[in-house]
């Protein structure tokens, strides 16, 4: 990686109640941090089950960022386990577990045992909106798009 690509870490400080390491990054170029289960005893999601697993970790995010919770690719496409609020957002002023809600879109039990990988956490700036009410309108300007959403642009 060279000098112009760097970025400059953000700090956070955190609570790790777990006897895990800390998320961290599989590559020099992950986005994600791995986040692992802190169980006191394995669980096993049933096709169909959601289950919230807990991480042990607390943190207090900088104001103006949030953590966003996503899922594993190799979870969701090997056993088709996945993070069911995805992304699931953590606010800068929670200060409690960060939990993990999974779900087993699979057709066979999937078994979690402590300090699995079971998610990624990303770090991300936000902007807050303050709305400007300029003058009541009846109907918004006129696109290209419209109001198509949901496929309206197709598949390919």
């Amino acid at each position: 990686m060279n000098d112009t690509m760097k970025s400059t870490a953000v700090v956070v400080p955190v609570v790790a109640n777990t006897p895990h390491q800390l998320p961290s990054y599989s590559t020099a170029d992950s986005a994600g941090l791995d986040l692992r289960a802190k169980l006191d005893a394995p669980v096993v999601l049933q096709p169909g089950e959601r289950m919230l697993i807990p991480t042990g970790l607390h943190m207090a995010l900088p104001q103006g960022y949030e953590a966003q919770v996503r899922p594993r690719s190799g979870l969701a496409y090997k056993h088709g386990v996945t993070v069911l609020n995805s992304p699931g957002t953590i606010d800068a002023d929670y200060r409690g577990d960060v939990g993990v809600i999974l779900i087993n879109h699979g057709q066979a039990p999937f078994g979690i045992e402590d300090g699995d990988r079971i998610a990624q956490l990303i770090l991300a700036r936000y902007e807050r909106v303050e709305w400007a009410v300029i003058e009541t309108v009846e109907q918004l300007p006129d696109s290209s798009r419209g109001a198509g959403g949901f496929g309206h642009t197709g598949t390919s």
